[in-house]
């Protein structure tokens, strides 16, 4: 399912009109966006958990000349699903 598979089922399901589902979609999107570049949690009760986590720097290595090289410090969204999501896909 892409984005506008996803704003299509949101029409079919509330009756609202494709353009009100995309602005729908949108905005939760949206939402969860500005919450993580907070770094705070969005927790959806059934469906699952979006956090940041962070990731130190540190080395590596250059796997065509064996170089080492400096790995930047980062933040990575992550996505745990909650016990209904689970259970509804098993």
């Amino acid at each position: 399912m892409n984005k506008n598979d996803l704003v299509a089922s949101v029409a079919a399901m509330t009756g609202f009109t494709k353009t009100d589902a995309a602005r729908a979609v949108d905005a939760v999107i949206q939402s969860i966006t500005d919450s993580l570049k907070k770094d705070d949690e969005v927790r959806l009760v059934g469906f699952g958990t979006f956090n940041v986590t962070h990731r130190p720097a540190g080395e590596g290595r250059n796997p065509r000349t064996g170089e080492k090289i400096r790995i930047r410090a980062s933040k990575l969204p992550k996505f745990r699903a909650g016990k209904s999501l689970k259970e509804a896909i098993s």
